[in-house]
């Protein structure tokens, strides 16, 4: 059997925390490694603890979930956040997004999309609800700007199908199957529509996306 998903979880309440830990506690492929109050014991905590997946909380005392969520990114691109909060944070959910969340989880969430985000992020994939895609996308029409005409880009058509299987939840291998292409290609694919958007992941390049009203 593989090894479990280390998870950390980082939130300034204790009875959340408890209460994902109990939650974890019954699946055998997530482990529950850490646990810290805000953001800066989060991130002495990835250090020391290497864990695979970071649930991390956005409104915290002290070092917020969005700054940490920067340092996490900068200092090591290949961690999974997935940021965990409540309903009302719509522009603080697309700012962890593009900072390059993997995920966005409400507090509410129930156990099953729970753990397949999990499951989702570790593998490297991003998996958003259909309900969250929909607010990405209007909360994206709120506060953000297309650039200026000179900056406009465009994917191609093919780049295009490979977004919007991105955007609908989508494994790499599951995209190639619908299309009808290999895996590989699908990665070039991703590759190039991260240079063109100018970010790294795919929960930021579908909230650049939905920003330029493609989604």
């Amino acid at each position: 059997m593989p090894d479990p998903i280390r998870i950390l979880i980082v939130d300034d309440h204790a009875i959340v925390r408890e209460g994902l830990r109990l939650i974890f506690e019954t699946v055998e492929d997530i482990e529950v490694v850490g646990e810290a109050a805000d953001g800066a014991e989060g991130l002495a905590l990835v250090d020391s603890l290497n864990p695979d997946v970071v649930l991390m909380d956005l409104r915290m005392p002290g070092m917020d979930g969005l700054t940490a969520i920067q340092h996490l990114h900068k200092d090591h691109p290949n961690l999974a956040v997935i940021i965990l909060s409540t309903y009302n944070e719509d522009e603080m959910m697309l700012k962890g997004l593009k900072a390059g969340a993997r995920g966005y989880l409400l507090k509410d969430t129930e156990r099953e999309p729970l753990f397949n985000t999990i499951r989702a992020a570790a593998r490297g994939e991003t998996l958003l609800s259909p309900e969250i895609m929909g607010r990405v996308i209007s909360q994206a029409g709120k506060v953000s700007q297309l650039k200026n005409s000179s900056e406009d880009i465009s994917l191609t058509e093919r780049e295009m199908e490979v977004l919007t299987g991105v955007s609908e939840g989508k494994t790499s291998k599951e995209i190639a199957y619908t299309l009808g292409i290999t895996e590989r290609t699908i990665k070039a694919h991703l590759t190039s529509i991260y240079q063109k958007l100018g970010v790294d992941s795919r929960a930021a390049a579908i909230a650049e996306s939905a920003k330029r009203g493609w989604l």
